[in-house]
C-alpha cells in the first residue's frame, strides 16, 4: 500500500468554514457572558452586604455564652469542637422553622387556639404579613416562636421569616419577605395588628449572631418587645440577623 503526500500550495491553511468559526465565537462569548452574569448576581450582593452592612451588625456578645430563658432547655454538652449543623449539613430545609434552633423549635400544642396576627414594616413596603404559631412552614407565613409573648404583652414576641438574595425580594412572597431586613435602621417602626388592636414597635437594636445562639428567644418582663429573626447574609444560612424593637 502506497501513501502519497501532496504538498499544499503556498498560503493554503486547513481551516474550518467561516460560518463554523462565527458560530463557535458567538457561543463562547454567550457562555462567558452568562457565567459572569450568574457569578455577579450571587457574588455582588454578598460582597456588598459584607462590606456595607455586616460591620455595623457585629456585636461582641456573638462570642459570649448563650443566654437562655428558663423555658428553654439547652442541649446536652458535648466534648470536642461543635459545628453549626447547617454548616455541615446543607440538606436541611430552612423553609421549616423547626430546623432553625433544633430541638427548641416547636408549634402550638393541639387543642389550644392558634395565634394569628399581622405584621407591617412600612420602610420595606411589607403590609399586613400573616404571623402564625400553629405550623413551621415559612413558605406559608411568618412564624412566631411558641412560648414567647403575645403582641402587646409584657415579654418578648419572637418572629421568624425566610430570606433569599435581596434582588428577589417580594413583600408578598413569604419565601423572600425578610430578604431586605438588613436595610432597616434603628428608629424604624414595626406595626402589629392583633384581635382588633394596633401596636407600634420601634427598633432599638440590630445585630448578627450565630445560628445556635438562643438568646434572642429569651423572655424579659421589664417591657413589651418584638424580635424579628432571619438568616444572613441574605441567601445564606451562615448567621442570624436579629432586629429588636420595643412597644411605643
Amino acid at each position: 500500500m502506497k501513501t502519497v503526500y501532496v504538498k499544499a500550495p503556498p498560503g493554503y491553511r486547513l481551516e474550518k468554514s467561516s460560518l463554523t468559526k462565527v458560530i463557535r465565537y458567538w457561543l463562547s462569548l454567550a457562555s462567558l457572558t452568562a457565567g459572569v452574569a450568574m457569578f455577579t448576581t450571587v457574588a455582588y450582593p454578598l460582597l456588598h452586604y459584607q462590606l456595607t452592612y455586616a460591620p455595623q451588625f457585629r456585636k461582641t456578645n456573638i462570642l459570649t455564652p448563650q443566654t437562655i430563658s428558663s423555658a428553654i432547655k439547652p442541649a446536652k454538652a458535648q466534648e470536642g469542637p461543635v459545628f453549626a449543623e447547617e454548616i455541615v449539613n446543607t440538606a436541611l430545609d430552612y423553609t421549616d422553622s423547626a430546623n432553625w434552633f433544633g430541638a427548641v423549635s416547636k408549634v402550638q400544642p393541639e387543642g389550644k387556639k392558634p395565634l394569628v396576627y399581622t405584621l407591617s414594616i412600612p420602610r420595606l413596603n411589607i403590609e399586613r404579613a400573616i404571623v402564625r404559631n400553629d405550623h413551621t412552614d415559612l413558605r406559608q407565613s411568618l412564624i412566631q416562636y411558641v412560648g414567647t409573648a403575645m403582641p402587646g404583652d409584657l415579654g418578648n414576641a419572637v418572629v421568624f421569616g425566610h430570606s433569599v438574595l435581596p434582588q428577589f425580594f417580594n413583600p408578598a412572597n413569604y419565601l423572600t419577605i425578610f430578604s431586605t431586613l438588613h436595610r432597616l435602621n434603628v428608629g424604624d417602626e414595626l406595626i402589629v395588628e392583633s384581635d382588633g388592636a394596633r401596636y407600634t414597635y420601634q427598633i432599638y437594636e440590630m445585630y448578627e449572631t450565630l445560628p445556635d445562639d438562643l438568646s434572642p428567644l429569651a423572655q424579659t418582663y421589664n417591657g413589651r418587645y418584638l424580635t424579628l429573626i432571619t438568616c444572613t447574609p441574605p441567601g445564606t444560612y451562615i448567621r442570624r440577623l436579629v432586629i429588636k424593637a420595643h412597644l411605643l
